[in-house]
């Protein structure tokens, strides 16, 4: 009985592995929304999210995580972006060192602005989970698009990630 029920839950992982690895969140079609919300850490969500904003497709976006060094002109210079449009429509969010507290950061953002819509951009490996946290805690009144930067992620960060996003999706409703 027992080899049956850890039979049953490797295959159920596994087949939860390959569902993450084949079915990563496409790039959302531009479109408005409120606010953008581009999450640090991997290569291309700033510079989409940059792209978006001077498109007009928002009024405002928020970098979460961004390292308390890093100043919006050196922000504007780095991504080649209109001083302007940094310094209007740009804010840095110093509080967020992980996912979860990204979207705790985006939460206070959002609510303290009054919008009613944010685009979520990240990488397209990290997307569920960091759409999972932000949702989980995102009032009703405010829709949620995701948009995933495509990315190159070899097996061990899937591997990492998908471990991460199982582990979030058991602690979250416990509390942790």
């Amino acid at each position: 009985m027992m080899i049956r029920l850890l039979s049953a839950a490797l295959l159920a992982w596994l087949l939860g592995f390959l569902w993450f690895a084949v079915s990563l969140p496409a790039p959302a079609p531009p479109a408005w929304t409120d606010a953008i919300v581009v999450v640090t850490g991997g290569p291309g969500r700033v510079q989409r999210g940059l792209a978006l904003l001077e498109a007009k497709h928002a009024r405002r976006m928020l970098v979460s995580g961004a390292d308390r060094r890093v100043k919006p002109m050196e922000l504007a210079d780095a991504y080649h972006a209109p001083r302007a449009l940094i310094a209007c429509c740009v804010d840095l969010g110093y509080e967020a060192a992980d996912t979860r507290s990204n979207a705790e950061e985006t939460i206070r953002w959002l609510t303290a602005r009054r919008f009613r819509s944010v685009r979520l951009v990240t990488s397209d490996w990290h997307m569920h989970r960091a759409r999972f946290e932000l949702a989980r805690l995102l009032p009703a009144s405010i829709a949620l698009t995701a948009d995933a930067v495509r990315g190159a992620p070899d097996f061990t960060a899937l591997f990492k990630e998908y471990n991460k996003y199982l582990l979030r999706r058991v602690m979250a409703p416990l509390g942790y």
